[in-house]
């Protein structure tokens, strides 16, 4: 039995929790980084399948080839953000598979040879990951900065299809990363009641 956290911890994750647009200068190192990806890593996905993956962009260098792939809007507060996460899905990820769920030898033929070729369980799940992981930044004191607005096809070609790797590596969102300033925060926006999002059967 577990008892509930604390009601502060409610505000950390999700009441008081914001999407940032701009950063303080404050410095998040690596191991910080690294932390965040150990404790997202335990969330639940399908047969324990972790189609994820995770590219941290930090130095100018990487920070350069990220810029031309974002739409002008998110290219000041990317480019400021001390990290930005490309969370992507790996098409070939069954072939983790019986590694991550060794009990079942037939595990990985389950999203390997689905019509889809696996697309639905890798999409769903990496989405799910990435939730996973900004929960872990923001659980560690983090601030997030979630955004859909990229070109995904040019980011695809800059960072994965070089690697041999990473060649089948499919980007899905960004999120910056870092201690998050007041700056450009837009005002609370609402959401929707229980009796509007819910039913109960």
């Amino acid at each position: 039995m577990h008892a509930p956290l604390p009601d502060a911890a409610f505000d950390q994750l999700f009441r008081l929790a914001r999407t940032h647009n701009g950063w303080t200068e404050k410095a998040v190192p690596e191991l910080l980084i690294r932390a965040m990806y150990d404790l997202a890593k335990w969330g639940p996905t399908s047969a324990n399948c972790s189609p994820a993956r995770f590219y941290f962009v930090h130095s100018p260098e990487a920070k350069a080839k990220l810029k031309p792939c974002l739409m002008s809007g998110n290219v000041d507060k990317t480019m400021s953000a001390p990290w930005t996460v490309i969370i992507a899905w790996d098409e070939a990820f069954y072939d983790k598979v019986p590694q991550l769920f060794p009990h079942n030898p037939g595990a990985r033929a389950w999203f390997a040879d689905a019509p889809d070729g696996g697309f639905d369980a890798a999409f769903r799940n990496g989405t799910l990951q990435g939730g996973y992981l900004m929960l872990a930044a923001r659980a560690l004191g983090l601030d997030c900065g979630p955004m859909s607005g990229f070109d995904r096809a040019a980011v695809d070609a800059a960072f994965f299809a070089p690697d041999p790797d990473m060649a089948r590596w499919k980007s899905n969102f960004l999120c910056n990363i870092g201690y998050g300033s007041d700056k450009d925060l837009f005002p609370r926006l609402p959401r929707l009641s229980f009796e509007e999002a819910c039913r109960v059967g």
